[in-house]
């Protein structure tokens, strides 16, 4: 039962990630929502499996760190390259610490 448990709490996450990824105005609030939430989906699942297969434990862990070192790399890589691109964020009264056009030296 502790294992469904954290298997439909990981469902919840990726179910809130998905209206997220619908409801953020710009590129980087939906790759904020689409890289942090399937995360821990991902790690609840990882979490559930465990307990309904204990056999599977070391696989499990590595996948678990697998997933928690590629997600954020990935995420930041995706913001950089949209911000390179030119993609601008709704919100033009937000601090943009990577524009350089301001006249701050880098």
């Amino acid at each position: 039962m502790i294992g469904f448990f954290f298997i439909s709490m990981g469902v919840v996450a990726f179910v809130i990630s998905a209206i997220g990824l619908l409801r953020m105005p710009d590129v980087y609030t939906r790759m904020h929502v689409g890289a942090k939430s399937p995360t821990v989906g991902t790690l609840l699942v990882i979490i559930g499996v465990i307990f309904i297969e204990p056999a599977w434990t070391l696989k499990l862990i590595l996948l678990a760190a697998f997933v928690l070192l590629t997600n954020p790399l990935s995420s930041s890589v995706i913001a950089r390259a949209s911000h390179k691109s030119g993609m601008r964020l709704e919100d033009d009264e937000c601090i943009d610490a990577l524009d350089i056009s301001k006249g701050e030296k880098r």
